[in-house]
């Protein structure tokens, strides 16, 4: 795993093609637009520099980590990856077509990686002709603090993939990993989705304030963050793509997605990105 590639420059993007650097490996990151390459190669120089502020690791490793990755709009520069992890957007057609593309340009020995929250890997494992060496690699934002990684093997997913992903995740990344089965939402997203939807549910039933059922999260079960200002953090639209994908998975009536969820994302309220949620941000 000396060379990966990371598909999509964007916050979670950025923060695979951090951590990648600062463990050692050679990061080639994917985008469309020369602003978006841009945009993503400030986001990892600004969060390196961060981190060097806070003490965190000394500027020699910053500027090395810096110079290891290199951001490019040719997805044919991802020939020589032993590893590529798509961070791009939720919308399963173009994951498809992402993943189709790699196929016939990454080395037959590279590995495919989603990072998807939500979506059955296999729904872009059949996209290839390698469907045993393609898996979830599922990171957490900010992707440099939160410490797990999910890896979410599919029914045909080698375990050899499965285990060397298991391995740069565990001993290079120095992430924690589990083992998820491959159903939407997989772990995390399938216990927090529905808790976050009754959250909204709550609040558009009048019962109680988004403050307040944020303060009760908090206080009473000792959350760090309430469930509505966890939804403006991870962004409505991300929030209401999970639950879209949690119901056409099982189809049971508690997890379709509010619709309160609905008309904020229709309406451009997406959460703290764009200033204005649950909540109003500076």
């Amino acid at each position: 795993m000396k060379l990966v590639g990371v598909v999509g420059g964007g916050t979670m993007g950025a923060g695979i093609a951090e951590v990648c650097a600062k463990a050692g490996s050679d990061v080639l990151v994917l985008e469309t637009k020369q602003e978006f390459a841009d945009a993503a190669t400030k986001r990892v120089t600004t969060s390196i520099s961060r981190g060097v502020a806070k003490g965190k690791i000394s500027q020699d490793d910053a500027d090395a980590a810096i110079a290891r990755v290199r951001v490019t709009l040719d997805i044919d520069e991802f020939a020589d990856r032993d590893l590529v992890v798509e961070a791009a957007p939720e919308i399963e057609s173009l994951k498809f077509e992402i993943f189709g593309k790699l196929d016939t340009i990454v080395k037959p020995s590279g590995i495919l990686a989603t990072n998807t929250s939500s979506i059955p890997v296999i729904k872009v494992a059949t996209a290839t002709k390698r469907p045993e060496q393609v898996l979830g690699m599922h990171f957490f934002n900010p992707v440099p603090l939160m410490p797990l990684v999910e890896i979410i093997s599919t029914l045909v997913t080698s375990p050899e993939t499965a285990a060397a992903v298991t391995d740069y995740a565990k001993n290079t990344l120095g992430k924690t990993t589990v083992q998820a089965g491959d159903r939407s939402g997989f772990i995390v997203n399938a216990l927090l989705i529905p808790y976050l939807c009754q959250a909204i549910k709550m609040l558009d039933s009048g019962y109680a304030t988004a403050e307040d059922i944020d303060a009760a999260m908090k206080g009473g079960c000792g959350y760090p963050m309430g469930p509505l200002t966890l939804v403006d953090t991870i962004g409505l639209d991300i929030t209401l793509a999970a639950a879209e994908s949690l119901y056409a998975e099982f189809a049971e009536p508690h997890l379709a997605p509010p619709a309160l969820l609905r008309r904020m994302v229709e309406s451009g309220r997406l959460g703290r990105k764009v200033g204005r949620g649950f909540y109003k941000y500076d």
